[in-house]
């Protein structure tokens, strides 16, 4: 199966077997799918299957495990899509799930290998998401690994009974984006969020 390599980490499509109780248990801690998912609905095994095999036949949504290396352990997923084909466009969610992983810049590394997967396997144009202002390990983590603040969505969540901004990231392909696109999206970015 084709893989995706960075330095301590690698990408590969996620299979049915290495959906075990131990990753089950990550979308069981409150405080790891806090800012996870905006339904708030529970994902069980059947469910996050169904997705994935779903996203599969549709063709636009594909889930990859983040692995070690060194041990070749699962310690979180990546999931491209919805891919939206006509303007080559995709989402990029992370989740690193083994809380001994945490910490180490491998979320990071992770999102810049799935920055190249979607760039090069996908032909992606721009990869785009939303965070919530109170999850700065996430923003931090995305923009360490090239992406850019574009803007922010006052009052987007509704968390913890309050309003709260939702931050706009993007990363763009430098295929399609010159370095005078880049740097002047990079010169803005302090307008919506203080690094």
């Amino acid at each position: 199966m084709k893989t995706f390599n960075g330095e301590r980490i690698y990408l590969r499509k996620i299979e049915i077997n290495d959906i075990t109780d131990r990753v089950m248990d990550w979308f069981e801690d409150k405080e790891l799918m806090e800012f996870y998912t905006n339904s708030k609905k529970t994902i069980t095994k059947e469910t996050l299957i169904q997705s994935i095999k779903s996203g599969e036949e549709k063709g636009n949504l594909y889930t990859y495990g983040i692995f070690t290396n060194d041990e070749d352990i699962l310690i979180g997923t990546i999931k491209l899509g919805p891919i939206n084909f006509n303007h080559r466009i995709s989402d990029l969610v992370i989740l690193l799930g083994d809380r001994n992983y945490l910490g180490k810049g491998l979320a990071v590394e992770a999102i810049k290998v799935g920055n190249e997967l979607a760039f090069e396997e996908f032909d992606i144009r721009k990869l785009f998401g939303g965070m919530y202002e109170s999850n700065v390990p996430s923003i931090k983590a995305y923009t360490r690994a090239g992406w850019l603040v574009e803007g922010n969505l006052k009052g987007f969540y509704l968390h913890n009974g309050q309003n709260e901004d939702r931050i706009l990231v993007g990363c763009f392909n430098p295929k399609y984006f010159s370095n005078e696109e880049i740097e002047k999206i990079a010169s803005n970015q302090k307008r919506y969020y203080q690094l």
